[in-house]
C-alpha cells in the first residue's frame, strides 16, 4: 500500500552557513523548494576546501579511506616522510580519541558494514550533480571519460583489479584493465615504466572544481537566493527561531544549516553540542609541461599517494594527507616529495602558483558524513564530515537533507549519517 505523500510545506527562512559545494548544494535544494533561503560565507562560493581538491566526482569510490591497520603500512608511515600521509605529533595527540575511532572503524568487520552505507551516498553523487550542472549550464567545466590509476608494480595492479571487479559486482562501478601498452596509448608522455592501470570511466571531472561550485550558487542567486558575504560572528536561538551575527548583520531564520566544513565543530560546540571531527589537510600546486607533453585524464599515482590533474590553471599537483591541527603552519615538504616523483611520471615544467594552496577535509571517525538534525536543537540541520568527498557529495547531501527538513521520506536511510550515532 502506497504511503500518503507529506503534506506540502509553507515556506521558510533558512539561513546555510558554508558556501562550499556542500552548503551551496543545500542552498541550491532548499531555494527550487520554495524557501527564502540565505547563504553565508566569509569568501566568495567555493574559495575554501571546495577549490583545492582533485575535481573528480567519484562515482567509484564506494569504499571510504580508512585508518592503515597493518604492520608493514605503519612502519613505512611512521618516519613520517611518506608522501600519501604525514602526520604533526601535536595534531596526533589533539585528535587522538577521534583518531582511534578511526583506527577502531577501519578494522575488517566493521569496515565491512560501513562500506555499504557510504555507497549508498556515493552511488547517487552523479545524478545529483547532473541536475545542477544541466540547471547552471556548467557543462563546459565538466569531462566525462573518468580516471586512472596508474601502478608500477604487478602485485599493487592486480590488487586493485580485483578490487574493482568486486566493486563492479556489488556497486556497479565500471573499469577498464589497461596493460602497460594500453596505457601508453592513452597517455603517450607518461613513464614508460608503469606497468598498467585501473580506468574507472564513470566519474566526473571539473576542469575547475571552485568554478563548478561558483556556477551552483550564481544559479541559486539567479533563482532568487540570497549570498552574503561575511565573517559569522554569532549563532544563538532567539525564541523560536535562530539568530546569526554576519559582520554586524544579523539574521534571523526559522532554520539554520550548519555546513562549514572543518569548521563546524567549533561552531557547533558552542551551541552545547559535541562530535568527534578532525581534519586531514592537503595541498595543491599548478604546473606547466614540457615540450609540448599533454596529461588527457586525471592520473591517480596509486602507490605513492597523489594526483595530477589537467585543469584550466595547469596541471594540478594533489597531495595525499596530513594529520595536523587545523591552523598549523605549512609545511611543504610532503608536496615537495609528491613533486620529485611526480616529475619522473610525467614532464612537469614550472610552477605557476606564487605558493602552494592548503586546505583542510573535515573527517569522522566513522567515515560517514553527518547529515541531519542537530540532537536536542529545534531547527539546527547538520551537513559536514564528508572527508575527502564534500565535492562529490555534495549535490546528494542537499538534497536528501532538504527532503528531510521537508518531512518527506529518502530513497536513502539516513540513520546512519545521523549526528546522535557517535
Amino acid at each position: 500500500m502506497a504511503q500518503p505523500r507529506p503534506e506540502p510545506q509553507p515556506p521558510r527562512h533558512i539561513v546555510v552557513l558554508g558556501a562550499g559545494m556542500v552548503g551551496v548544494s543545500v542552498a541550491w535544494h532548499l531555494r527550487r523548494r520554495g524557501h527564502r533561503v540565505t547563504l553565508v560565507d566569509r569568501n566568495a562560493p567555493g574559495r575554501e576546501t571546495s577549490f583545492g581538491n582533485a575535481g573528480i566526482i567519484q562515482r567509484e569510490a564506494v569504499r571510504p579511506y580508512r585508518f592503515p591497520r597493518d604492520a608493514g603500512t605503519l612502519l613505512r608511515v611512521l618516519p613520517n616522510r611518506e608522501i600519501d600521509i604525514r602526520y604533526r605529533p601535536t595534531g596526533m595527540a589533539r585528535a587522538a580519541l577521534p583518531l582511534f575511532q578511526y583506527w577502531r572503524n577501519s578494522a575488517p568487520g566493521r569496515y565491512a558494514r560501513i562500506v555499504p552505507e557510504y555507497a549508498a551516498l556515493i552511488s547517487r553523487a552523479l545524478d545529483a550533480h547532473a541536475g545542477m550542472i544541466d540547471a547552471a549550464g556548467a557543462g563546459d567545466l565538466i569531462r566525462r571519460d573518468g580516471y586512472l590509476k596508474v601502478f608500477r608494480t604487478e602485485q599493487a595492479w592486480r590488487e586493485q583489479v580485483l578490487e574493482a571487479k568486486q566493486d563492479a559486482t556489488e556497486y556497479g562501478v565500471t573499469h577498464r584493465v589497461l596493460d602497460r601498452a594500453a596505457v601508453a596509448e592513452l597517455e603517450p608522455d607518461l613513464d614508460s615504466a608503469l606497468i598498467g592501470a585501473v580506468h574507472y570511466t564513470q566519474p566526473w571531472t571539473a576542469t575547475d572544481p571552485g568554478a563548478l561550485v561558483a556556477a551552483y550558487a550564481e544559479h541559486f542567486q539567479r533563482q532568487g537566493g540570497r549570498f552574503v558575504r561575511g565573517a559569522l560572528e554569532t549563532l544563538s536561538r532567539d525564541g523560536e527561531q535562530w539568530r546569526a551575527v554576519v559582520d554586524g548583520l544579523a539574521l534571523h531564520a526559522d532554520q539554520v544549516v550548519l555546513a562549514l566544513g572543518p569548521w563546524s565543530g567549533e561552531w557547533l560546540r558552542q551551541q552545547g553540542l559535541q562530535v568527534p571531527l578532525f581534519v586531514k589537510r592537503g595541498y595543491h600546486m599548478h604546473y606547466d609541461a614540457q615540450d609540448g607533453a599533454r596529461l588527457h585524464h586525471w592520473i591517480m599515482d596509486a602507490e605513492t599517494g597523489y594526483l595530477l590533474a589537467p585543469m584550466r590553471a595547469g596541471i594540478r599537483l594533489t597531495t595525499g594527507a596530513e594529520l595536523a591541527r587545523q591552523d598549523a603552519t605549512p609545511h611543504y615538504r610532503q608536496l615537495d616529495a609528491a613533486e620529485a616523483v611526480a616529475r619522473r611520471l610525467f614532464p612537469l615544467g614550472e610552477r605557476r602558483d606564487p605558493r602552494p594552496w592548503l586546505g583542510a577535509r573535515p573527517c569522522t571517525p566513522d567515515m560517514k558524513p553527518i547529515i541531519g538534525p542537530a540532537p536536542g536543537l529545534p531547527g539546527l540541520w547538520l551537513a559536514f564530515g564528508h572527508g575527502h568527498q564534500g565535492f562529490t557529495l555534495g549535490p546528494v547531501t542537499g538534497k536528501l537533507i532538504s527532503q528531510m527538513m521537508d518531512g518527506e521520506n529518502t530513497n536513502v536511510d539516513m540513520t546512519p549519517y545521523r549526528a546522535d550515532r557517535f
